[in-house]
């Protein structure tokens, strides 16, 4: 479909490829028309002048070649007096010699004057063969020139044909175009008034319903070729405390989601007492779409009927919230269109960004996981160390208690030398020094031995 803008009244309506191509080839007719006059006045033009030229060269040659017989007839003119003066004056000499020799000069001179008049005879012969040459050359010049003009006619007649038929064929085609649009008006105005009888007999909220499911519509009935992968549903979630009409998603190949859009349908009746604005809806709207998380806000309206701005086509109301478009609902589909195709040129690089969003928490994991670890091994390597110094404290304490061991084994085994050493040092006599008693025991037993 193309859209094409009235230059009087300003309307914007959309045409079929073969109505466009309809009124392409007008304008292209037109221009045709135009070139072809041109080219016609330029042929004229051109024709009168080669005319005009061709008859120059004509007579310029024609008098060249008069000019030139006229001198050659004058230089033949003036020998012929020559020779008729050289004639007379021998004629004279001869009659002066006649005298003597009549007989023979009378006869030299006639032979002398039939040779002279023999030449001046071929003279006269070659003068009249160079006027009929030059004549026949002139004739066939103009001849020429002739042929070349009515061809040239032919051709203009042949072009005045074309130029007729084309003009017939237009005046056709102007005609059905007309009595098409005509039809187009008719219906439309039709349905117009349709739907003026429609919404005067629904109630606020119907006509509300009514453009949403007009659009649903329109979107479900080209979800099948256009829009396979994507996602089109009505708003349901008011957890934030308000919602939009529709939510459309599309995904590619792999299931990456490149486009989100939130819809938003407004109209009220003709009757309605307090007309809104679109402006009213912008604020909620764009809330909706940063709370929903979707790229673009659509704002599908009927109000504001004779605002020129929002009928002129797809509005951009970026410069007050980003990414937020105002349309009729006739664009709602060419809308959903541009902006995916926009989407899906970009893409690429979205999912090229999206890698790199991997990589980075990849890195960022990788990072987290390596700081958790040289924690926990922290936290193992403190308690593994306070172990160790515990474990060394006991042996420390260990060692400490084996050495008061050592020290008094090695303080019993010194007593225990010494009480060897005086165990081998006891003897009889010391057991009995200064003990009588026992030394007389002793003794007697010697002496009884």
């Amino acid at each position: 479909m193309q859209e094409i803008k009235c230059p009087k009244c300003g309307e914007v309506f959309q045409v079929d490829e073969a109505g466009y191509a309809a009124i392409v080839k007008q304008v292209r007719d037109k221009e045709f028309q135009k070139e072809l006059a041109e080219r016609q006045q330029q042929f004229l033009l051109d024709k009168e002048n080669s005319v005009r030229l061709a008859q120059a060269e004509a007579d310029n040659k024609l008098q060249d070649s008069l000019r030139a017989k006229d001198n050659t007839i004058a230089n033949l003119y003036a020998k012929m007096k020559a020779l008729e003066a050289k004639a007379e004056l021998d004629k004279a000499g001869l009659n002066a010699q006649l005298a003597s020799k009549q007989s023979e000069q009378l006869l030299a001179v006639k032979d002398a004057v039939a040779a002279k008049n023999l030449e001046i005879a071929q003279l006269k012969a070659d003068l009249a063969a160079g006027e009929q040459a030059l004549s026949l050359a002139v004739q066939q010049a103009v001849s020429a020139k002739e042929q070349e003009l009515a061809q040239k006619e032919m051709q203009i007649a042949r072009l005045e044909g074309d130029l007729k038929a084309s003009e017939k064929e237009y005046l056709f085609k102007e005609k059905s175009l007309v009595d098409g649009y005509e039809n187009k008006l008719k219906d439309k105005d039709e349905q117009i008034a349709y739907y003026k009888d429609f919404k005067a007999r629904q109630s606020t909220k119907m006509i509300g319903e009514s453009l949403e499911q007009h659009c649903s519509i329109e979107f479900n009935r080209l979800r099948a070729t256009a829009f396979p992968r994507a996602y089109f549903e009505k708003d349901n979630d008011a957890r934030t405390g308000s919602k939009g009409d529709f939510i459309f998603k599309d995904y590619d190949e792999e299931g990456m989601e490149f486009i989100s859009i939130m819809f938003e349908m407004k109209n009220e009746a003709d009757t309605t007492a307090t007309k809104h604005k679109n402006e009213d809806f912008f604020k909620e709207l764009d809330k909706d779409r940063k709370e929903k998380g979707c790229e673009y806000a659509v704002l599908v309206s009927l109000l504001e009927a004779d605002n020129e701005l929002y009928n002129s086509g797809i509005v951009d109301v970026s410069y007050r919230y980003p990414k937020m478009y105002v349309i009729r609902p006739q664009f709602f589909i060419p809308v959903i269109t541009l902006l995916r195709n926009a989407s899906m040129n970009s893409l690429q690089y979205k999912k090229e960004l999206a890698t790199i969003k991997n990589q980075n928490v990849d890195i960022a994991h990788f990072e987290a996981d390596m700081n958790e670890f040289k924690e926990k091994f922290g936290r193992n390597y403190r308690l593994a160390s306070e172990k160790f110094k515990k474990a060394i404290e006991e042996i420390d304490k260990t060692i400490e208690h084996l050495q008061k061991t050592k020290d008094a084994l090695l303080s019993s085994e010194n007593n225990l030398r010494l009480a060897n050493n005086k165990a081998e040092d006891l003897s009889i006599k010391r057991l009995t020094r200064n003990n009588p008693t026992m030394a007389a025991k002793f003794a007697e037993l010697q002496n009884k031995e």
